[in-house]
């Protein structure tokens, strides 16, 4: 992965250091329960998931570089929610961020980051990005990136004991985005 810089962030590799950062925002009930993942118990479950970040190399610690620490994170993944569209180049973005950290743009930033990073890098066709349904926070990140609405589903989060939620799905095409 390569590291990207944006105004006030930089999205990097996570390093296994980087538990304490992680622990930090990870164990917090505003995140990982509105993200689709448990709290985590100890700064041990937080080096775990580094390890898996780091196996995967799919998804970036967000670094406040005035800081030098970690406030969340955001991935590119490999994922096709529309089967129709599956012919497409393309990948979803997930992210989430240390509630110390919110309200201050610092999502959209990394999320308009990769966005361009995906369409003129990697030459995606097609960004995903979705929500919870009573996750009003992403969905407003969301719009304001630009993305558009596609399609909700029901879904059962099989990480939180099969809860079954509502997600809906939003996209943008490289055409929309370099417009």
């Amino acid at each position: 992965m390569k590291s990207l810089y944006t105004e006030r962030l930089l999205l990097r590799p996570w390093k296994k250091t980087d538990s304490k950062d992680l622990y930090e925002y990870a164990k917090s009930d505003l995140v990982g329960p509105n993200a689709g993942w448990p709290i985590h118990e100890s700064e041990e479950k937080s080096k775990e998931i580094i390890e898996m970040f780091i196996k995967n190399d799919d998804t970036y610690a967000i670094e406040l570089i005035s800081e030098k620490k970690v406030i969340g994170s955001i991935g590119l993944h490999d994922r096709k929610p529309d089967k129709t569209l599956s012919s497409l180049n393309q990948k979803e973005i997930g992210y989430v961020l240390n509630p110390k950290f919110w309200g201050q743009g610092f999502i959209p930033e990394a999320v308009k980051c990769l966005l361009d990073y995906g369409f003129n890098n990697l030459n995606l066709d097609l960004i995903w990005c979705g929500h919870y349904d009573f996750n009003n926070r992403s969905k407003r990140v969301i719009e304001k990136c630009g993305f558009n609405f596609s399609f909700k589903r029901t879904e059962k989060l099989v990480l939180l004991d099969n809860k079954e939620v509502t997600e809906l799905y939003y996209n943008i095409f490289k055409e929309d985005f370099m417009k």
